[in-house]
């Protein structure tokens, strides 16, 4: 029952799983090929997220907010538009890599519309890529299928940004509640909290967590130590 169960609450992977169960049983060489695909990308996904999520916090924590919303925000305009493009061509990586920067754009104040871009030029314009299109297919035909990819993208963008509004975005915020915690987005899973402090902090599936403790007793020299040397800035305290 509870994996019926467990099946119900994730349909998706569900219907991945039998869909690969089917293809075994029938075109068995199919299904061995699409798993050793499946087993490499992941082994990719595996080494490529945890970097792209560390980076994503440090960057959330150190760039100001001022400075998203002046040059990417609504009243961006042509800057945006261009910043938006640098970032996405000049980025490295998959394009799976992107969408926790979107998130970290649009929760700094980023428009819907300059996010679109860069996840778009991140994807079919970025300048490695377009090194690689050249050699193959000659400078003539990049430069046009740049230039209608460009228009496209600003095309899409802007139908984009007029029909997704800002609420219809769900943006995990970070809940300011009272005593100590732990952002667990910027948690980098260093460990430094729970070894430096193990009767407030522990340690648990990769991620700080911070223990039911009465706040009265917490050591807090002990609890500014921690603070300081968690090198996402990641724990909070405000007083009770």
């Amino acid at each position: 029952m509870k994996i019926l169960t467990k099946l119900k609450e994730n349909k998706f992977l569900a219907f991945v799983i039998l869909s690969y169960i089917a293809t075994f049983i029938f075109k068995s060489d199919v299904g061995l090929l699409g798993l050793s695909n499946s087993i490499y990308y992941f082994k990719e996904l595996l080494s490529i997220m945890p970097v792209v999520l560390v980076l994503t916090a440090l960057f959330d924590l150190w760039m100001p907010k001022d400075t998203i919303v002046k040059n990417l925000g609504k009243n961006s305009g042509f800057k945006g538009t261009v910043f938006s493009f640098m970032l996405g061509s000049l980025s490295a990586g998959p394009i799976y890599a992107a969408f926790p920067i979107g998130v970290m754009l649009l929760k700094k104040g980023a428009s819907i519309r300059n996010v679109v871009i860069i996840l778009s030029s991140w994807a079919v314009i970025k300048v490695p890529m377009l090194v690689n299109e050249v050699k193959f297919l000659g400078p003539q035909f990049m430069v046009v299928r740049w230039i209608l990819t460009v228009l496209s993208v600003i095309i899409l963008a802007s139908i984009a940004a007029k029909i997704v509004r800002d609420e219809d975005i769900v943006l995990e915020e970070e809940v300011q509640q009272k005593g100590v915690s732990i952002n667990e987005s910027a948690c980098m899973g260093c460990s430094m909290c729970s070894r430096g402090y193990p009767e407030l902090f522990e340690f648990e599936k990769k991620k700080a967590h911070v223990k039911v403790m009465d706040i009265s007793k917490v050591d807090k020299q002990k609890l500014k130590k921690a603070i300081n040397e968690c090198p996402t800035h990641a724990i909070k305290y405000l007083e009770v």
